[in-house]
C-alpha cells in the first residue's frame, strides 16, 4: 500500500506540506530564474549525467530509499552554474531515484516529497556556500579557496537531505527520526564527501566542466558505485537471513505461549490481546528502543510460562484460593522466569516475566521491589494483563465491562500500578483497543481438549498431570529449538 497522505498524523501532514511547499516553491523560483536569465546550455549535459548515474542507483536495505553517485555532478553544477541549475538537477534526480522504488515504497506524495526536499536541501546550501565564498560562478575562484567551503557545502547538503527524510520516515513509521537517521544515514556521508572531491576534479582545471575532466572523473565514479552495491548487497542478505531466523525464534516463542493457553484453559486471543495492548501502550509511553519493544512482545506472551508447573485444579478452580493454594499460585512468575532464564534471549525479556506481579507499593511478589525499581516493561504488562483478563470470561466469573474494569484499575493506581501507566493506558484505550481485538479474533484459540492424552480404557481415570506433562515434552522441543535460534545472539538486534 502506498503511502497517503490522509494516512499522516496531524504533525505529520503539517511537516510533509511544509516541506513540499517550501520546496515546489524553490523549484519554480529557479525554473523562473533560469528563463529569465539562462545561463550556459552545458548544463543539461550535466543534467544528463546526473540522471544517467542516478538511474545506476542502489536500494538501502530496510529503508525506502535509494542512494547513487550522482553527488560529484550535482555539486559541480552548483559550482559551475550556479544554484538554479544544480536545484533543477537535483529535483530530476530525486525523480529518477523514486521511479526505481517499487512495491509499498512506490507512491506520489513520497516521489513529491523526495524531489522537493532535495531541492530545499541543496538550495539552503548553496546558501551557505555564497556566504563562504561570494563569487560567482563559484567554480571560478581559485582552488586554493574552493577546498573548505565545498566540503562544508557537500556536509550541509549531506546533513539537511538526510535529516528531512529521516523526520519523514520516522513520521510514516512512528518511530524516532534520530534513531532512523543513527541507524541508516551516517555512513552516507561518505558518498557526498567523496562526490565533493569529484565535483573539484571536474571544474578545477578551467573553471568550467571539461570533457578530459569527466573522462577522469567518471571512473572513479563507476568503482564507488560498484562498491557500494556489493557493501549494501552482502548487507541486504544479512539482513533477510536475519529476518528469517527472527521469524523461526518468534514462532517458537509463538509454540510455548500455546502450550500455556492450554494449560490454563484459555483462548490464545487472551496473549495477543495482552501483546498488542503492552506494546501499543510502551510507545505511547515513549519506549522507542526497539530491544526493548521486542522483550515486551515476547514477555506478553511468555510472562505465564510458570503456569506449566502449577496443578489445574488450581489454575482453574471456580472459587477463591485457599491461602495455601494462592501461595502455590505464587510460584508461577518465578518459575516461569527460572525456565526462561536458560534461553539466551537477544533481549530482557527474563525480568520482565519475573516481575509481573510486583506491586507499584512493594506489597507484590516474588521480590517485594516497588516504585521505579519495577522493570517498565513488568509494570505495564501487569497493567494490561489485569485489564484483559477483567474483561475476559473465566470459569470462576463472567466478563466484566470495559468501566467496571476501568473503576477496578484505578483502585488499585499508586497501590498495585505505576499510576502513570494507568492514567496513559486508560487515556490511549479506544486507540489501542481496536488494534488489540482484531489482534485476539485472528489469533488461533488452543484448547486443552485439543492437547493428546495417553491411551486409557476410563477416560476417568486419565492422570491429572497427563496434560501437564504432553505440555512439558512440547516444551523441551520448543526449548531445543529456540536454543539454537538464539544463538545467533546480537543479530537479532539488526532486525
Amino acid at each position: 500500500m502506498s503511502l497517503k497522505f490522509t494516512d499522516l498524523s496531524p504533525a505529520g501532514r503539517i511537516y510533509i506540506a511544509a516541506v513540499i511547499g517550501l520546496g515546489a516553491g524553490v523549484i519554480m523560483r529557479s525554473v523562473a530564474s533560469l528563463i529569465l536569465q539562462p545561463v550556459d546550455s552545458t548544463w543539461v549535459i550535466l543534467a544528463g549525467l546526473t540522471l544517467l548515474t542516478g538511474s545506476f542507483s542502489i536500494k538501502i536495505p530496510s529503508v525506502a530509499a535509494r542512494i547513487s553517485v550522482s553527488e560529484a555532478f550535482v555539486i559541480a553544477g552548483l559550482l559551475a552554474f550556479g544554484p538554479h541549475a544544480a536545484t533543477l538537477i537535483v529535483a530530476l534526480d530525486s525523480l529518477v531515484l523514486t521511479s526505481w522504488l517499487r512495491g509499498p515504497s512506490r507512491s506520489s506524495l513520497r516521489a513529491l516529497f523526495n524531489m522537493t526536499a532535495g531541492a530545499l536541501a541543496i538550495s539552503c546550501s548553496a546558501q551557505l556556500l555564497g556566504w563562504m565564498l561570494p563569487v560567482y560562478p563559484a567554480a571560478s575562484a581559485p582552488s586554493d579557496q574552493l577546498l573548505f567551503p565545498v566540503f562544508a557545502l557537500a556536509i550541509s547538503y549531506f546533513m539537511i537531505n538526510s535529516w528531512l527524510i529521516a523526520i519523514a520516515v520516522g513520521i510514516e513509521r512512528s518511530e524516532s527520526a534520530v534513531a532512523i537517521w543513527l541507524r541508516h544515514f551516517p555512513w552516507l556521508s561518505l558518498n557526498y564527501i567523496g562526490g565533493a572531491s569529484l565535483a573539484l576534479i571536474l571544474v578545477s582545471f578551467t573553471g568550467d566542466i571539461s570533457a578530459t575532466a569527466v573522462g577522469i572523473v567518471v571512473p572513479f565514479l563507476v568503482v564507488i558505485y560498484l562498491t557500494f552495491r556489493m557493501a549494501w548487497g552482502r548487507l541486504d542478505d544479512a539482513n533477510t537471513h536475519v529476518r528469517q531466523l527472527n521469524e523461526l525464534y518468534l514462532s517458537t516463542i509463538e509454540t510455548l505461549a500455546m502450550a500455556v493457553d492450554a494449560k490454563d484453559q484459555v483462548t490464545h486471543g487472551h496473549i495477543r490481546r495482552v501483546q498488542v495492548y503492552a506494546v501499543e501502550l510502551a510507545r505511547r509511553m515513549g519506549v522507542a528502543d526497539s530491544r526493548q519493544i521486542k522483550a515486551i512482545e515476547a514477555a506478553a506472551l511468555l510472562h505465564d510460562m510458570g503456569k506449566l508447573g502449577i496443578p489445574e485444579h488450581i489454575l482453574n478452580k471456580p472459587g477463591r484460593l485457599t491461602a495455601t493454594e494462592f501461595d502455590r499460585m505464587k510460584q508461577h512468575a518465578s518459575l516461569g522466569a527460572d525456565l526462561l532464564s536458560s534461553i539466551r534471549f537477544p533481549y530482557p525479556v527474563v525480568p520482565i516475566v519475573r516481575h509481573h506481579h510486583e506491586d507499584w507499593n512493594g506489597g507484590g511478589y516474588p521480590a517485594g521491589i516497588a516504585g521505579t525499581d519495577i522493570p517498565l516493561g513488568a509494570r505495564i504488562l501487569s497493567v494490561v494483563d489485569c485489564f484483559d483478563a477483567l474483561t475476559s470470561d473465566r470459569p470462576y466469573r463472567p466478563r466484566l465491562s470495559t468501566d467496571a474494569a476501568f473503576t477496578i484499575i484505578r483502585e488499585r493506581r499508586g497501590r498495585m500500578y505505576d499510576p502513570l501507566v494507568v492514567d496513559t493506558f486508560i487515556g490511549a484505550y479506544a486507540e489501542i483497543a481496536p488494534l488489540a481485538i482484531r489482534a485476539g479474533e485472528e489469533a488461533k484459540s488452543v484448547f486443552v481438549a485439543e492437547l493428546p492424552s495417553p491411551p486409557v480404557d476410563d477416560p476417568s481415570e486419565v492422570p491429572p498431570y497427563a496434560q501437564l506433562e504432553t505440555a512439558s515434552a512440547l516444551l523441551s522441543e520448543c526449548l531445543q529449538v529456540i536454543q539454537k535460534t538464539a544463538s545467533v545472539g546480537d543479530a537479532f538486534e539488526a532486525s
